[in-house]
């Protein structure tokens, strides 16, 4: 039975003895204000009519309808070791690994739960894992759980990767950690130049595609197709470009056997959807026909960055692809731009510390293939106004 309105309020709003033991939280988060750095949940969705230029749905598929997926249930039911293995989850570990070319994939139940885990399974105490000081959150925290020696090198920088591994020879293994289109700034590493220092030192490379799949690539298949190059583990989501949720693993069938029994993420979490592994089946085979989409992507970040550029904002030089950040001058005033472009109807959220390294707080404009020659220049008008 329902508890009480009543109940339900005074177990929401416990008196000041209920909160002695935490009373530290609200001096933190004020402190957090006075800095600019406190964060809000926004609306649910964004009014109808606002242009929304902060998402990563770059080639506009997140509101498509899940045909594909009718006939699958909508919960795994159990962890996939358990009884929560549905078909649906194979024929998508196989579409995907066809896609990329790999052996083999393995599903996760998002990004973060993907490079958390894979980390922390393959890296052990007497590692060294070589990472660039950019990368993501989840990549940073799978490093620590693992209890490896990281060494943290300058972002992009190749001589220092070298220098790392170099200096980890006596390890008992190495290991080398990159996104391959970088979350925030939008550049992308030397991936060939990585290749060919792991090989000479015997590292595994890692390499975080989330934000290249479906972009770049030929059919899409990422920034590490392009260069040629093949990561001993390639690591992706279903949420960015595919337009759904969840994330995978690609790599060898020895690689999957063992992220199978030893990434806690994976193990201990209840499967994702077979829908949306079902679907994933669909958006894997849409993407990697999507040319047109790719293409479409292309003219529209051009013109919203040379847009831009006229207009005077501070774009990050060495950003490409759908990812365009606009660095500010300090939180504060990176937040003013926010509130000032949504009253002109454009949606961009204003990035800061920790996102980002203090001294960078920005403006991630994001483009994507759905956005029409009237809708970029209706944008870049309210970037305008915003500006005055």
């Amino acid at each position: 039975m329902p508890a009480p309105v009543d109940d339900v309020v005074r177990i929401l709003s416990p008196g000041p003895e209920g909160l002695s033991a935490l009373r530290h939280l609200q001096d933190e988060l004020s402190e957090l204000d006075r800095a600019g750095l406190l964060r809000t949940p926004p609306v649910a969705a964004a009014p109808a009519g606002m242009l929304v230029l902060c998402s990563n749905d770059y080639l506009g598929y997140a509101g498509l309808p899940w045909s594909s997926a009718d006939d699958a249930a909508s919960g795994a039911g159990a962890s996939r070791l358990v009884s929560g293995t549905h078909e649906a989850h194979l024929v998508a570990e196989r579409e995907l690994a066809a896609w990329l070319g790999t052996e083999a994939a393995l599903l996760f139940s998002s990004g973060y739960a993907a490079n958390v885990g894979t980390l922390a399974a393959l890296a052990r105490p007497g590692d060294v894992i070589v990472s660039d000081a950019l990368n993501h959150a989840s990549i940073i925290d799978g490093c620590r759980l693992s209890r490896a020696a990281v060494e943290v090198v300058r972002h992009g920088d190749l001589p220092s990767v070298e220098v790392a591994l170099a200096r980890a020879g006596s390890a008992r293994r190495r290991w080398v950690v990159t996104e391959s289109l970088f979350s925030m700034d939008g550049d992308t590493p030397d991936l060939r130049g990585l290749r060919e220092l792991c090989d000479r030192h015997d590292a595994a490379l890692i390499v975080d595609e989330a934000h290249a799949l479906g972009v770049c690539g030929p059919t899409g298949a990422g920034l590490c197709a392009e260069a040629g190059v093949r990561p001993d583990v390639l690591i992706g989501t279903l949420g960015k470009s595919l337009g759904l949720h969840g994330a995978f693993v690609a790599g060898s069938s020895t690689l999957r056997t063992y992220l199978w029994n030893r990434a806690r993420s994976f193990v201990f979490s209840t499967g994702i959807s077979p829908m949306v592994a079902l679907a994933t089946v669909d958006r894997v085979r849409r993407a990697a026909a999507d040319d047109a989409g790719r293409a479409r992507l292309a003219a529209v970040t051009d013109r919203l960055r040379s847009g831009l550029r006229e207009l005077g904002a501070r774009l990050l030089p060495g950003s490409s692809g759908p990812i365009l950040p606009w660095v500010l001058e300090s939180p504060g005033v990176a937040v003013e731009m926010s509130q000032r472009l949504a009253r002109q109807g454009v949606l961009v959220q204003a990035i800061r510390p920790p996102t980002v390294p203090a001294g960078t707080s920005r403006l991630r404009i994001t483009s994507n293939a759905s956005l029409s020659e009237t809708d970029v220049e209706r944008a870049l008008a309210g970037f305008r106004e915003a500006m005055r």
